[in-house]
């Protein structure tokens, strides 16, 4: 009997790792480019009373057994590569994907991370970059006098000049694939780094070898839903409830057998 407080228990810790995705999935409705998780939990070792097979008392062998378990443990919460909806912002700088593939971003020491979110920006020497300030990769600079940036399908990057009746290619953006993008190692600010699992960075032209192309003036939106979010909510709140019930059960039969007299 004691073994169920523990199996409720492991219950309850599981569903509150579920909440914890799944609030981190809403809080993101909001955020370019963001990729939903989602917890995956599986069953703990079994208790083999009686192994299947075993003979029973009349000498048959036991066609089930007795097997129990002890109860569950989240076994990922990875991330899910859905491709988001777009928006029109009518920003030159803006960009989205339109299939697969990442952008490619320099972090501070020099490595390289990977976004989906497209909503760029210049910095004071004209460098095209995120949020954070961290530069595009193929780095490019904008001169000064820049009046229009053009940013094609297969991510050549053109500028026009005031002094100039053409436009000038100043840069091509490539993009980083991964044979497991679920692998990849999530780091926040919109940000992914490479692992073992996700395998190495494979990079291409954009609408190239089954890439996506590019749109300039669009950005990509969260892929989370918020009705099924706040369906899995209430479906792990009522699964943590089950669970605690199942452990105040045991806790009352405990104690009945406690109080028994001789």
């Amino acid at each position: 009997m004691i073994r169920s407080l523990f199996i409720g228990a492991s219950g309850m810790t599981a569903q509150k790792t579920n909440l914890d995705v799944i609030s981190n999935n809403i809080a993101n409705t909001s955020t370019y480019g963001f990729k939903l998780g989602r917890a995956e939990f599986q069953d703990l070792m079994y208790q083999a009373v009686q192994a299947p097979g075993a003979p029973t008392a009349v000498g048959y062998p036991s066609p089930t057994g007795i097997q129990i378990g002890l109860g569950v443990m989240p076994s990922s919460a990875g991330k899910v590569f859905k491709q988001g909806d777009f928006i029109n912002s009518n920003n030159e700088l803006d960009i989205a994907i339109e299939g697969k593939g990442f952008f490619q971003i320099a972090l501070t020491d020099g490595s390289i991370a990977y976004t989906r979110a497209g909503n760029f920006k210049l910095d004071s020497t004209g460098r095209i970059v995120n949020d954070q300030g961290l530069v595009l990769q193929p780095e490019m600079t904008v001169p000064t006098d820049t009046v229009s940036i053009s940013i094609a399908s297969d991510g050549t990057v053109s500028v026009l000049q005031n002094t100039q009746t053409t436009e000038s290619q100043i840069g091509q953006i490539e993009l980083g694939s991964f044979a497991n993008p679920a692998g990849l190692k999530a780091i926040g600010k919109n940000l992914f780094t490479e692992t073992d699992a996700s395998g190495a960075v494979n990079l291409s032209t954009p609408g190239l070898q089954g890439f996506g192309t590019l749109s300039q003036g669009f950005l990509e939106t969260s892929n989370v839903n918020v009705i099924d979010e706040m369906v899995n909510m209430i479906v792990s709140q009522r699964a943590y409830e089950f669970n605690s019930k199942s452990v105040q059960t045991t806790d009352e039969m405990l104690q009945t057998a406690n109080s028994l007299k001789r």
